[in-house]
């Protein structure tokens, strides 16, 4: 469901949910913190004021007054300091609670998303979000939040005092302020500067993802003897960061030095107006009095001021942030059925499907169409055709990956979009040539964290995997961490561990990006046998890379250009002219090629 239209803090307030009670008893003991807080400025006042009154005979001074005036300022203190303390520990725990279930939210509504969103997404962008934005957001409550509900208390008390005191000082110092802050408003919250908080907000989130993309492609870097900048774009999102930033450094450097000014000059202006009222006023004294209050605490004002236009900044990038967590939980999951339907078989059927991948634009390109087979139960199809023919999307849109738009797929005569995604996703395993494993244990790893695991089929499915034998070897054997005390193993045990993990899953389904196509002899035969021992029984769809491994296939589909080319068994397939003929030739050439000796 689509969130609601609120934006900015009273979106981040709607976020706290029932944690709203927290925050309010942190703004509470803000505001009491902030009175508090200038009662030694009112005792200061106090003692100055007697003081001067008994400036002519100090013999009339009383020192029991002046002495409680200390202890008022000292209590006053005390409970300023101990208020903000609570203002701040209910902050924060109302942050960290907010943070925690804002994190579960996310990450609850991500799995829910079809893997396609995860595909399409930057994973950069979707790490900052997850992090730094969300982070960002724990700051601000934790102390945005109180230190906004504290400065504006002092700021109004302050200014109560000033008008009780003198009309026209406390307007001189008001009348500055404007001034100083009319400088900032269309710098720091017109369109421009939303503009440019988005724009910051971007570049962090590319920059991210191609630092992800960086770190990833380092082993190929150091292979070929590159540096950084044979990640051209790295280098330059690094740049334009750069060049951005000192734009913007540029823009608002003016603007900020005549505010600090203004604002840390306020008594050079109390100065001669002082001086002018000191005239015009009968009763010199008590104005002198208030006329020394106002140069002592008018420059306090500039503190919580400069705090206030600081707050005023991340205000917008809590806009931005929030807006880009709204933007993830508006993603719509695809919709489930009300009424789901179980498969009467494992038999996986295309019936006319033509998909996109950018089915909103007006001149979207078909990465597939018209596309139509049968992948029939206990079976191997193999898919084969060029990079880019629409091997790997055939495959994507089995376990529904992305939706179907025009034309719809079967498992046992039903549609998976009737199919529950939990009952779908149990139904396929995957096996892809790029392994990934957590760093948790081995047996973890080979059930995925599945509490009710028994131990004897991890160990049973290893060993079909061909994997249990070096995994004995390991110094905690299946409670081995991958990743720890320098545990990494080499591609083919990876391998070896995903196609266990399958083993273990059982799916009736199995998809199969061939996962021999990099590996060396020894691990490639290993592999193979696993691969055999998982095919068992199963509806197998596998794409081809080595034709080799599909002769004995059941079906072989031939794409070309998203659609499909021809369909047969080998034996058939070599003897017609088309793309699996040329495809064949060109392979068994490429077997019997050897360098020419001079």
């Amino acid at each position: 469901m689509k969130t609601k239209n609120k934006k900015g803090l009273a979106r981040l307030l709607e976020i706290a949910g029932e944690k709203k009670y927290l925050l309010i008893f942190s703004c509470v003991f803000a505001v009491v913190s902030a009175l508090s807080m200038l009662v030694p400025y009112l005792s200061v006042y106090k003692i100055l004021q007697h003081l001067l009154q008994n400036a002519t005979d100090i013999s009339k001074t009383n020192y029991h007054l002046l002495t409680s005036w200390g202890w008022i300022a000292l209590i006053g203190l005390g409970i300023g300091l101990i208020t903000l303390y609570c203002s701040m520990i209910f902050s924060h725990v109302a942050a960290f609670n907010i943070l925690y279930k804002l994190r579960i939210k996310v990450s609850e509504h991500i799995g829910k998303l079809s893997l396609g969103f995860l595909n399409s997404s930057s994973t950069g962008a979707i790490k900052k979000t997850m992090e730094q934005n969300i982070e960002k957001i724990e700051t601000f409550i934790a102390h945005t939040i109180p230190d906004i509900i504290g400065v504006v208390a002092t700021i109004i008390f302050m200014f109560a005092i000033f008008f009780s005191l003198n009309v026209w000082l406390a307007l001189v110092v008001l009348l500055i302020i404007t001034v100083a802050f009319s400088m900032q408003i269309f710098i720091f919250f017109g369109k421009k500067s939303k503009d440019i908080v988005r724009y910051y907000f971007d570049s962090q989130e590319t920059m991210s993802a191609s630092a992800v993309e960086y770190v990833r492609g380092i082993p190929v870097v150091k292979i070929f003897s590159q540096s950084v900048n044979s990640f051209r774009n790295f280098v330059k999102e690094i740049n334009t960061y750069k060049d951005y930033a000192l734009k913007v450094c540029d823009m608002y450097e003016s603007p900020l030095v005549r505010f600090a000014v203004l604002l840390n000059s306020i008594v050079i202006f109390l100065l001669p107006i002082g001086i002018l009222l000191w005239y015009h006023t009968p009763q010199t004294l008590a104005f002198a009095t208030i006329w020394l209050f106002f140069i002592i605490m008018s420059p306090g004002l500039s503190t919580p001021l400069f705090k206030f236009m600081h707050l005023g900044s991340s205000t917008k990038e809590i806009d931005e942030g929030v807006k880009r967590i709204d933007d993830i939980l508006n993603v719509k999951p695809y919709p489930q059925t009300s009424n789901p339907q179980v498969p009467e078989n494992y038999t996986v059927e295309f019936h006319n499907v033509s998909f996109s991948y950018d089915d909103k634009s007006e001149n979207k390109v078909y990465a597939l169409k018209n596309v139509s087979f049968i992948a029939k139960e206990h079976q191997t199809t193999a898919l084969v055709g060029a990079s880019g023919s629409g091997k790997s999307t055939i495959a994507s849109l089995i376990p529904r990956f992305w939706d179907v738009k025009e034309g719809f797929v079967t498992i046992g005569n039903v549609n998976v979009k009737d199919i529950l995604q939990k009952d779908l996703m149990n139904l396929v395993s995957f096996v892809f040539q790029d392994t990934f494993l957590f760093l948790d244990t081995i047996a973890n790893n080979i059930s995925m964290g599945n509490d009710d695991a028994d131990m004897q089929d991890i160990i049973q499915a290893s060993k079909l995997a061909q994997c249990h034998e070096f995994i004995m070897n390991l110094k905690d054997g299946y409670n081995t961490r991958i990743g720890e005390e320098g545990i990494n193993l080499s591609g083919g045990e990876r391998q070896r561990i995903c196609l266990a993990r399958a083993i273990y899953k059982n799916a009736p389904i199995l998809v199969l990006d061939e996962a021999t196509a990099f590996s060396d002899t020894e691990n490639e035969k290993k592999i193979q046998t696993a691969i055999n021992n998982l095919m068992q029984n199963k509806t197998v769809i596998i794409i081809a890379h080595r034709l080799t491994t599909i002769k004995n296939a059941d079906k072989i589909v031939v794409m070309d250009k998203g659609r499909i080319s021809q369909q047969g068994n080998h034996n058939e397939l070599i003897y017609k002219e088309g793309v699996y003929k040329n495809m064949w030739q060109a392979f068994t050439s490429a077997l019997t090629w050897k360098l020419e000796q001079q």
